[in-house]
């Protein structure tokens, strides 16, 4: 996991999750922090080996933890955060030793991360997508009843 934790320390990095924090200081719902890109990282890994996919566990922290570093962009500019997050992901894959390969297929999940027809999945992106999903406590939540988020979306009781 050492690809993995250079992503952690790596400076610009922690700019982007310091300008996620500021933007979402008042927030109440769900916040894009490190306990979501770690919820979301582990969830993925479950689904990795139950679903005996075999793919690599830098490859499924790596998307997780990037997936939504570009979210301030959104806040801040209306760039659609998935968007966002693969443009801001790149260089850091590339200086934490990340394969062309490698980047490309995190790059890819990345960008399917919010796109529902990849749910299904048996890929990074379709793992991803549903970590993603299912990484929400909405039963827990005291805004649950203003969120935005529809019935159907929300995870009102756990599952799998």
């Amino acid at each position: 996991m050492d690809r993995i934790n250079q992503i952690l320390n790596d400076r610009q990095y922690q700019e982007f999750l310091n300008e996620i924090a500021l933007c979402e200081k008042e927030r109440i719902f769900c916040r894009h922090n490190m306990a979501h890109f770690l919820d979301v990282a582990r969830l993925a890994w479950i689904f990795n080996l139950e679903e005996h996919m075999g793919l690599e566990r830098e490859r499924i922290y790596a998307a997780a933890l990037l997936h939504d570093i570009g979210r301030h962009l959104q806040y801040q500019e209306g760039i659609p955060h998935e968007t966002a997050s693969a443009k801001l992901a790149e260089p850091i894959l590339e200086r934490c030793g990340f394969s062309g390969e490698e980047k490309k297929e995190i790059l890819q999940a990345i960008s399917d991360h919010r796109t529902k027809e990849i749910a299904g999945q048996a890929s990074l992106s379709g793992i991803l997508y549903r970590a993603d999903k299912m990484s929400r406590s909405c039963f827990g939540c005291q805004a649950e009843s203003q969120c935005d988020w529809s019935a159907e979306k929300k995870n009102m009781m756990l599952r799998r």
